[in-house]
């Protein structure tokens, strides 16, 4: 309990632009991969449960990217504060 009353309040500016930034940058991210692996699974001609697999494998990159870039963005504009 002590240490919830010792937490800083929200900044709601900097957690709505975290929000936003996340919504748009992992979109982006998202879409080019699934849509990276789609291209490539048609253009090798890899049939469509290895294309499936790859979008997954690209797709599961694109969420480890956006993990680190929100956690650079917290870095340089925390949340409470």
């Amino acid at each position: 309990m002590a240490e919830a009353a010792s937490l800083k309040p929200i900044n709601w500016t900097n957690a709505v632009t975290l929000l936003s930034v996340a919504i748009l940058v992992g979109t982006e991210l998202i879409g080019a991969g699934a849509a990276a692996g789609w291209a490539i699974g048609g253009l090798f001609n890899l049939g469509e449960t290895i294309t499936h697999a790859l979008e997954g494998i690209l797709i599961l990159a694109a969420l480890t990217g956006l993990y680190y870039f929100l956690r650079a963005a917290l870095a340089h504009e925390p949340i409470r504060g």
